[in-house]
């Protein structure tokens, strides 16, 4: 398209500008405020999205909690109220009858759920901290970050019931001097000593955690506090391609089967499944998304009609003007193409200033959420979605400039000559 290249169709495009402002702006204003929904939106919901992916990215996607309550409905001889006591050996039948489970970890606790925390000294310093009994797994389904140099609780240290232990970042700055290295240190809880051997980063999602928690083999907890084969509860991380909602009712129902509960006693076994909260809250973002690919469009395509509305209005006001055109040698090829490359010019125009405003305010909106307790973050469109939401403004102004266009052809030179 030569015209496109041709300096005498652009100083006719922006001459028509010029004297038409406030209709100029009155087009562009459509596809402008389209485009601006689009990206917002868009940026938002990915924004939400973000913010969840970093909420969870410490934490198995499919995993879900469970532990013993009471039974509502008596069974087997046994009267309403029994209150159910998880064992160690519900591991293995659970891995046998619900094979959808990838990881089990069995935790006990003291300092949580009314139990008294255990009393945690060392020389003259000392604090009241959770203790949790754990096994090497819990960190393959919630990820602990432990600083450089120490490490997490590892096979050995069950098998031989080591007393060791990893300690939170806040347990290490109210015990240790500034400049002491904790690694290798010692601490006594209730009066043992326990040998340190990592330091963990506080991060939000694992279970009921903070930074002060303190780590130990689940055989030493064991030993210490004379729990025998108890567990407080089980933390299980599902197949990632496994539905978590069945694999939830599926625990429930061989916990009942283990330990005599009626199959109808939906209060004997507590569970809180984060892996289908996390699915809905991905489908929600997803939703969310969808959602500013409709608007957005939508909102693009009303503005590009205005375009050819106005365009319309443009070619008759201009009536004589293009017959003058015609009576000088104008093609209708010309002329059509003058009306297209307008209406894209305005099209592109308006999207373009919608796009850098668009990405001004997800600016301002990072900026606003940023180090906030709400889960946020990075809100930005994929390079793709913008280009495609650009594209898909050419053609569409293309489309919408063939109309007042070829209105523009229809009109023959002498019937132009003659409006007044």
């Amino acid at each position: 398209m030569k015209q496109l290249f041709d300096g005498n169709t652009w100083q006719e495009i922006f001459q028509s500008i010029r004297k038409n402002k406030l209709r100029t702006f009155l087009t562009m204003i459509g596809v402008f405020v389209g485009i601006y929904i689009y990206i917002g939106l868009s940026g938002a919901s990915k924004g939400l999205d973000n913010g969840f992916e970093r909420q969870f990215e410490t934490i198995a996607k499919n995993s879900l909690f469970a532990w013993g309550q009471r039974t509502s409905i008596p069974y087997a001889g046994f009267k309403t109220g029994r209150q159910i006591q998880l064992k160690l050996g519900d591991v293995e039948v659970l891995y046998n009858r619900v094979p959808e489970i990838e990881t089990i970890a069995p935790r006990n606790v003291k300092g949580i759920f009314g139990s008294n925390p255990g009393i945690i000294t060392r020389g003259l310093k000392s604090g009241n901290y959770a203790v949790y009994g754990d096994f090497p797994d819990f960190a393959d389904i919630a990820t602990k970050k432990i600083y450089d140099g120490g490490r997490f609780i590892n096979d050995e240290d069950i098998e031989q019931a080591r007393k060791v232990c990893v300690i939170g970042e806040r347990t290490q700055k109210e015990l240790f001097e500034e400049d002491e290295d904790p690694i290798g240190g010692y601490i006594r809880i209730d009066n043992i000593y326990f040998q340190v051997v990592g330091v963990h980063k506080f991060t939000p999602g694992g279970g009921f955690e903070s930074d002060s928690d303190i780590y130990i083999p689940f055989a030493t907890f064991k030993k210490l506090y004379n729990t025998g084969d108890n567990v407080s509860w089980l933390t299980i991380a599902a197949y990632d391609d496994a539905d978590v909602v069945k694999v939830e009712e599926d625990i429930k129902a061989t916990l009942r089967s283990i330990h005599n509960v009626s199959p109808k006693d939906e209060r004997a076994f507590g569970s809180f499944n984060l892996g289908e909260i996390f699915n809905k809250i991905m489908g929600f973002s997803s939703g969310m998304t969808f959602l500013s690919l409709i608007v957005g469009i939508a909102c693009i395509l009303a503005g590009v009609i205005g375009i050819g509305n106005i365009l319309l209005i443009s070619v008759k006001e201009r009536t004589k003007e293009l017959g003058v055109r015609r009576a000088l040698g104008a093609t209708p090829s010309e002329v059509r193409n003058q009306i297209i490359i307008e209406a894209l010019t305005l099209t592109l125009l308006a999207g373009i200033i919608g796009i850098i405003f668009g990405a001004l305010t997800l600016k301002i909106i990072d900026t606003l959420t940023k180090g906030g307790d709400f889960p946020y973050a990075n809100p930005t469109v994929p390079i793709p979605y913008v280009i495609g939401s650009l594209l898909l403004m050419v053609v569409l102004g293309v489309l919408i400039g063939l109309i007042p266009a070829q209105r523009a052809v229809s009109i023959r030179p002498i019937d132009a000559l003659r409006e007044e």
